[in-house]
């Protein structure tokens, strides 16, 4: 086996934090928002959504981040050496299960951003738009292998990018994409508001439905958007934070990272609530907004061919972003566990994921994968990462890992927000969507 190379980091701390928000900012929070909005209310439904975000973000970001930079590995190690803080020696066994979760989704992911990818193209040359039935041609490309080989050219483009490792590969890519994605969302926030009818979305929106507020449900779906949308899962993120220098404040960059993923979501929500109420659309049409509606609204707007590629385009980058954030734990994980050179582990994982991945060609079977792994695995690992660090750590260990880069002292009432709000929400989320879901 080859020898392992020096541990790569990020360079910058706007490099960092634009990986953070890439990983966050991903398809399941552009692609459901919109739909949770128009089902619950309109913008009513971001009350609860932007005070669990916060709370998450700066409890459960922070303290993946602050976990991976503490113990310089993945949840693998990172795990192992928590509990080694009392004394059990059984630690790294728990970390199989966030490496594995981020496997499994990171495999489903890869055929999605395939579908993006040839949305994307098909959008620019008009098949994806000016065709006669925008739900067959979905049909058609979530069929059995019915984009298999764009799913390739996925993988491929990914494993070029994760040669270059952290700095020259990972940080790069989000630095260029991060930044054109949420310029091509702002300049579709704008087109969208001179569409005819465009103002019924508005008013939607604005208009209060302050009786939402009173159902359970809204709450619990909010709660779980905002826990997925800040991709906690006790794996990227704290993968991530094993590259970063200690001279960086967390609190500082989980600001960041929490206001990006709801500037993410409410742009979203700006570009297709109008848009589909300019059309006499249903706001709450679920997932298949993304793929049936969007297409056919396209077809009725001038140059809606170059206005549904610059769309599908911008959510290519944030799918990308993230399945670079997904494959980067695995990756790590051979890395560090067998001493494997950079591209020896990437050309494993990123083959395997292919390979495996075929598998989820079909619409209906790859999502059903999402599902169990989103559900019962996803969760879980964040909760472990969350009970390790704030119940297992020492609390002066805790605080004193919290403190470097911030130049505050981390009282012992931030601790116990990480030990009950924290770890008490994720459980929350992992019981709710497995009882949901039985």
């Amino acid at each position: 086996m080859a020898q392992m190379e020096q541990r790569d980091s990020f360079k910058s701390r706007v490099g960092f934090i634009l990986s953070c928000v890439g990983s966050a900012v991903g398809i399941g929070a552009i692609w459901l928002f919109p739909y949770r909005v128009g089902e619950f209310g309109g913008a009513v439904f971001l009350i609860p959504f932007m005070l669990f975000t916060v709370l998450l973000g700066l409890t459960g970001v922070i303290a993946e981040m602050t976990f991976g930079r503490a113990m310089r590995t993945g949840p693998l190690g990172a795990f192992k050496k928590g509990l080694q803080q009392r004394k059990k020696e059984w630690g790294k066994w728990l970390g199989i299960i966030p490496v594995f979760g981020s496997f499994g989704i990171a495999m489903g992911y890869a055929v999605v951003v395939g579908w993006f990818l040839k949305y994307t193209i098909q959008a620019f040359t008009g098949a994806a738009v000016y065709n006669a039935d925008s739900t067959a041609f979905f049909v058609q490309i979530a069929g059995d292998y019915g984009s298999l080989h764009w799913h390739l050219i996925a993988s491929l483009a990914l494993l070029l990018i994760m040669f270059g490792g952290v700095q020259n590969g990972i940080e790069k890519l989000n630095k260029i994409l991060i930044p054109v994605f949420f310029a091509i969302f702002l300049f579709l926030v704008v087109r969208v508001a001179f569409l005819p009818n465009a103002l019924e979305g508005y008013k939607f929106l604005l208009t209060p439905h302050w009786d939402m507020l009173l159902e359970p449900k809204v709450w619990i779906f909010a709660l779980g958007q905002a826990f997925f949308a800040l991709s906690l899962a006790g794996s990227g993120t704290l993968v991530y934070g094993s590259y970063l220098d200690e001279k960086v404040d967390i609190f500082y960059v989980a600001k960041y990272v929490v206001l990006f993923d709801i500037a993410a979501a409410v742009l979203a929500v700006l570009i297709i609530i109008p848009a589909v109420f300019s059309f006499g659309m249903e706001p709450a049409a679920g997932p298949p907004l993304m793929f049936m509606v969007m297409p056919e609204i396209f077809k009725q707007i001038p140059l809606g061919s170059v206005l549904a590629g610059i769309f599908f385009l911008a959510i290519l980058f944030a799918g990308l972003t993230s399945l670079v954030n997904l494959f980067e734990t695995p990756i790590e994980a051979l890395q560090n566990e067998f001493r494997l050179s950079r591209k020896s582990a990437v050309s494993i994982v990123v083959s395997a994921g292919f390979v495996l991945g075929i598998f989820l060609e079909n619409g209906e079977t790859l999502g059903l994968w999402m599902d169990i792994v989103s559900i019962y695995i996803i969760p879980l690992g964040a909760l472990i990462a969350g009970v390790i660090f704030f119940w297992v750590c020492k609390p002066e260990f805790i605080r004193g890992q919290l403190q470097l880069g911030h130049g505050k002292p981390v009282g012992e009432a931030y601790v116990a927000l990480g030990k009950y709000l924290f770890c008490g929400l994720t459980a929350l989320v992992y019981l709710v969507e497995i009882i949901r879901n039985i």
